[in-house]
């Protein structure tokens, strides 16, 4: 949603207990259409395992220093560390601010032979990125290259607080370059290097990515 809208979502739903329990119900009630899906579908899918499964892409002296010397040491380190600290808070609130995670791909919407992938989005959706991780890491082992895998599998990673293993899996995504996802992998892997302290890597990414939400963090990384 636009970000005034999600805004003001997002203040009702922290100041309404009511609105905050109707979001809740929804949110259960459209996971569990989406589990239901997939059980329907664990019996064909049983019956074609033999088939190729594919995934759809969509210590100083003190006495003897120089007083003058001391000053300019302090000021020197305070110096860089009020920059450092600036900064640090500057990219951990930008973080916080953009980070939210993909909204996943529509479960109901998978074949027999994807059962794996979609099972583990059914997870991610509910926010068991472990799980999740760990189902779509047996499915990349066939599949390595395959750019929806790496993905979701690095916006998990970062969402369960794993930085470096996100941007692993982003980078792999962005070397498909018509991949479907390469816009958002450009903008989750901008917000893994802003959590990671590294700004530069984090500004070039945003740049590639070239979304409404990347021109916003850049314009405050200025």
């Amino acid at each position: 949603m636009p970000a005034n809208e999600r805004k003001t979502f997002e203040a009702q739903l922290q100041n309404d207990t009511n609105f905050k329990a109707q979001v809740a119900d929804i949110k259960t009630l459209l996971l569990g259409i989406e589990t239901q899906a997939l059980k329907e579908q664990l019996d064909s899918f049983h019956n074609e395992l033999s088939k190729t499964s594919t995934i759809i892409k969509p210590k100083p002296n003190v006495r003897f220093l120089n007083f003058k010397k001391v000053a300019v040491a302090a000021i020197l380190i305070l110096s860089l560390g009020a920059f450092w600290w600036f900064s640090s808070s500057t990219n951990s609130k930008l973080y916080a601010n953009y980070f939210t995670p993909d909204p996943g791909l529509p479960t109901t919407m998978g074949t027999t032979d994807n059962y794996a992938f979609f099972d583990a989005m059914v997870n991610y959706k509910q926010g068991d990125y472990k799980t999740a991780i760990s189902k779509w890491k047996k499915l990349e082992l066939n599949d390595p290259k395959n750019d929806t895998i790496n993905y979701f599998l690095g916006v998990a990673y970062l969402a369960d607080k794993n930085t470096d293993k996100a941007i692993t899996y982003l980078n792999k995504t962005v070397e498909v370059p018509e991949s479907v996802f390469t816009k958002d992998a450009y903008f989750y892997l901008g917000l893994a290097f802003l959590k990671s302290e590294k700004t530069d890597k984090a500004k070039e990414a945003f740049q590639k990515s070239s979304s409404k939400k990347s021109e916003g963090i850049l314009k405050a990384l200025k």
